[in-house]
C-alpha cells in the first residue's frame, strides 16, 4: 500500500481543517489535565494536633502545653498523641490555671509536665486551616493509626489509571480512538462528581479508583487521535507543544482553583465540569482516518478525507487510496492487534521493554517531585502552581528541539539536566530554601522536557496498527511508577536527601535505556509491526540513523515522502 502520508499530502499540513482539529484535539485534554493534580489536593494532610476538648476547661496555654514536643531534625508539637487529660487537669489546678506558657514548660514542681503519660487522640484532631479548610485526610481523620489511608487513596487512584490504560489501548486500537476518548472524558465527569458524596473511606477509594481511569485513558487517546490526524509539521507543534500547552494550563488552573475552593468536595464538583463542557465535541472531532485504513475502511477515511479537502479549498485526487480495493479491505478488517503482539518478535519486544522501563523511571521522577513539594515551604497552591508552570518552558523547549535535534539526543540531553539538578539538592544548606526550590524547579524542567520528547518519540516508534495499545502500555508502566512515588516520601526516615537521589538516579537509567532505541527523526510513522526500525546498540544520540540509498525497497519507501523530512520544520 502507497504510504499514507504520501496519500493524504493534498491536505497541506497547516490549512482550516488542521487548525480546527487542532484546536478541538487541544480542549479536549483540559479535563484530564485539571483532574491530574486532584489526588495532591483532596487528600491533602494539613498540621494537626490531638484535639482538646473545651469541657476540660484549660486555658489556651495550658492546652497547648498539654501537647508533648518531639525533637526529630527540629523541635514540634506530637500529632498523634497528648499528655493524660486528666492529670493536666490536675495539675492545672494545683499550680494555677492562669500561667504563661513558659511558666507552664518551668514547673518547679514534683511532678513536671513532661513526666506526664501519654495517651492517643480519644476526642479527635485539630487540623490547621491556613491552607485547606477541608480535605478528605481532615474529614475522615486519615492521620495517625490510619495514616496509611493516605497513600493507599493515591495508589488507588493511579492503579486505576493503570488499568484505564490496560483496557482503553486495546478498545481503542479495535473499536476507534473517537469513542473511547470522549468514554474516558464521561468517565472523568461521573465519577469526579460521585467522589463529592462519599460518605467513607472505602466508597471513596473505589470512586477514586474509576476516577483515575479516565484521567490518563482520555490523554492517552487525544494524543494518539491528533497524532495520526495531523501530519507533518502539525504534528510535532501538536504533539511537542499545542497538547502539552492546554494540558499545563489546566493543571495550573486546578492549583488556582484549590486556592480559591477549600472545601474538597466543592473543589471535586468542580473537576467535573470540564469534562461535561467538552461533550457536544464529539459532533466536531472526526476518527482517526489512518485507523480506518488499517482496519479495512478506506471508503470512510476517503469521506472524511475529501470532506477536509473541500474544508481546505484543494481538488482531492480521484483515487486516495488505490491499494485500498474490495478484495484487501475484508482480510484487513479481520486483522486483530492486542497487547501480546508488543512481544512476539524481537526487535518490538526488546523496544517495548525498554520504552516500559523509561516511562516508569519518568512518571517515578515526575510524580516524586509532585508530592515531594509538602517538603518545602512556602504555600503548598504557590509551589504546584510553580512546578506546574515550569512545565510551559519546558514543553516549549521540546518543540523547539523536535524541529532540528534527533529524539534520543534531545531526550538525554533534557533528562541529564533534570537529573544533576536533582542531585544537586543535597548540597544545598536547610537555611537556603530558595536555592532548593530553584534547583527542583531545575530538575522538573529537565524530567518535562524529556518526558514531552519520550511522548513523541514513543508515538513515532509504534506502529498504527498498534499505536495506542503501545502508548497506552508505556503509560501502564507509568502509572506504576506515579503508584509507588507517594511512598518515595517515605525514604526520608532513613536519609532526608534520600527521595531526591533516587529520582535522580531513576533519570539517568532512562537516559542509558534511550541509547539504544532506534531513531526516529525526519522518518515516516511506520504503518505496520514488519516497518518498525531495528534496535540499536548503544549507538551515539548524535549518529544519524536515516536510511542509505542501499537499504532495499523499505528505506527507499522511508524517504520518498516528502512531507515527512518536514515533521521537524515548522
Amino acid at each position: 500500500m502507497q504510504n499514507y502520508e504520501e496519500s493524504v499530502s493534498f491536505l497541506g499540513t497547516w490549512g482550516p481543517f488542521q487548525r480546527r482539529i487542532f484546536f478541538l484535539l487541544c480542549l479536549t485534554a483540559i479535563p484530564s489535565g485539571y483532574n491530574i493534580l486532584s489526588v495532591i489536593f483532596l487528600l491533602a494532610s494539613p498540621p494537626h494536633r490531638c484535639h482538646i476538648p473545651a469541657h476540660s476547661n484549660l486555658s489556651q496555654d495550658w492546652s497547648q502545653a498539654s501537647i508533648p514536643v518531639q525533637v526529630a531534625g527540629r523541635p514540634e508539637r506530637s500529632s498523634c498523641s497528648r499528655y493524660e487529660l486528666d492529670l493536666v487537669q490536675n495539675l492545672s489546678a494545683v499550680v494555677g490555671t492562669n500561667l504563661s506558657l513558659d511558666q507552664i514548660q518551668n514547673l518547679s514542681v514534683p511532678v513536671h509536665l513532661s513526666d506526664l503519660k501519654q495517651e492517643g487522640c480519644k476526642d479527635g484532631w485539630t487540623y490547621s486551616t491556613e491552607y485547606y479548610q477541608s480535605t478528605v485526610v481532615t474529614e475522615l481523620n486519615l492521620v495517625c493509626k490510619d495514616e496509611w489511608k493516605q497513600p493507599l487513596s493515591s495508589l488507588f487512584y493511579f492503579l486505576g489509571g493503570l488499568c484505564g490504560c490496560f483496557i482503553s489501548g486495546q478498545m481503542a486500537d479495535r473499536f476507534g480512538r473517537k469513542p473511547v476518548l470522549f468514554g474516558g472524558i464521561g468517565l472523568l465527569s461521573v465519577f469526579s462528581t460521585a467522589v463529592a458524596f462519599a460518605p467513607s473511606w472505602p466508597v471513596f477509594t473505589a470512586l477514586f479508583f474509576m476516577l483515575g481511569m479516565g484521567q490518563i485513558a482520555s490523554y492517552i487517546v487525544v494524543f494518539v487521535l491528533g497524532s495520526e490526524i495531523l501530519i507533518g509539521s502539525t504534528r510535532v507543534y501538536f504533539s511537542s507543544l499545542g497538547l502539552p500547552f492546554f494540558y499545563v494550563s489546566s493543571t495550573m488552573l486546578t492549583a488556582v482553583t484549590a486556592y480559591l475552593v477549600s472545601n474538597w468536595r466543592h473543589l471535586s464538583l468542580i473537576m467535573a465540569l470540564p469534562g461535561v463542557a467538552c461533550i457536544p465535541l464529539w459532533w466536531l472531532i472526526p476518527e482517526s482516518p489512518r485507523w480506518l485504513v488499517s482496519r479495512g475502511r478506506s471508503q470512510e477515511a476517503e469521506l472524511l478525507l475529501r470532506s477536509a479537502a473541500l474544508e481546505n479549498h484543494v481538488q482531492p485526487p480521484h483515487v486516495i487510496f488505490p491499494s485500498a480495493n474490495a478484495e484487501k479491505a475484508p482480510s484487513q478488517k479481520a486483522e486483530s492487534h492486542s497487547i501480546l503482539d508488543l512481544l512476539r518478535t524481537t526487535n518490538i519486544r526488546n523496544i517495548t521493554l525498554m520504552l516500559w522501563l523509561i516511562w516508569l523511571s519518568s512518571s517515578v521522577s515526575y510524580f516524586g517531585l509532585s508530592f515531594n513539594m509538602s517538603s518545602l515551604y512556602g504555600s503548598p497552591f504557590l509551589n504546584y502552581f510553580l512546578l506546574s508552570a515550569v512545565e510551559l518552558p519546558a514543553y516549549v523547549t521540546t518543540w523547539l528541539a523536535a524541529r532540528s535535534l534527533p529524539r534520543r539526543l534531545s531526550f538525554i540531553i533534557f533528562t541529564v539536566l533534570g537529573a544533576i539538578a536533582l542531585l544537586l539538592i543535597q548540597a544545598i544548606p536547610r537555611s537556603n530554601p530558595a536555592l532548593t526550590l530553584t534547583l527542583v524547579l531545575l530538575g522538573k524542567f529537565g524530567i518535562l522536557a524529556g518526558s514531552g520528547v519520550m511522548y513523541m518519540y514513543t508515538g513515532e516508534l509504534s506502529p498504527t496498527v498498534i499505536r495506542n495499545t503501545a502508548m497506552s502500555s508505556c503509560a501502564m508502566f507509568s502509572r506504576v511508577g506515579s503508584s509507588v512515588s507517594p511512598y518515595l516520601l517515605q525514604l526520608a526516615v532513613f536519609y532526608q536527601f534520600l527521595p531526591w537521589i533516587v529520582v535522580g538516579s531513576l533519570s539517568m537509567l532512562s537516559v542509558l535505556l534511550c541509547l539504544c532505541l532506534p531513531e526516529t527523526f525526519r522518518q515516516p510513522l511506520p504503518d505496520t509491526i514488519q516497518q518498525l526500525a531495528p534496535i540499536q546498540r548503544f549507538r551515539w544520540p548524535w549518529t544519524s540513523d536515516l536510511p542509505s540509498k542501499d537499504d532495499g525497497k523499505s528505506a527507499k519507501s522511508q524517504t520518498t515522502a516528502p512531507e515527512i523530512i518536514c515533521t521537524t520544520h515548522l
